[in-house]
């Protein structure tokens, strides 16, 4: 395996990574602004006001796109091993 190739897969790799928490992410950047305007505009200042919700949204999110989760994760396991198998 040559050295592009390495860089190749660890391109795809962190792809994989940024579109697997992509959605999780814009979930608590969501919620965490909308909490955030809530508290500056009641100026209740709560901690547990920021984290219960971000976690509980995250939670919910995590249950729809799971199954996306899991396919992305899926195929990029099979290149590998379709690689590694190519390898040798």
């Amino acid at each position: 395996m040559e050295a592009a190739e390495v860089i190749d897969l660890i391109r795809q790799g962190i792809w994989v990574l940024i579109l697997i928490s992509a959605p999780l992410m814009v979930v608590a950047l969501v919620v965490g602004l909308a909490i955030a305007i809530l508290q500056a505009l009641t100026q209740i200042q709560e901690s547990t006001l920021t984290f219960v919700p971000k976690v509980l949204a995250m939670l919910l999110m995590m249950a729809f796109t799971l199954p996306y989760m899991l396919q992305t994760l899926t195929d990029f396991t099979n290149k590998l091993q379709d690689k590694i198998v190519h390898i040798e």
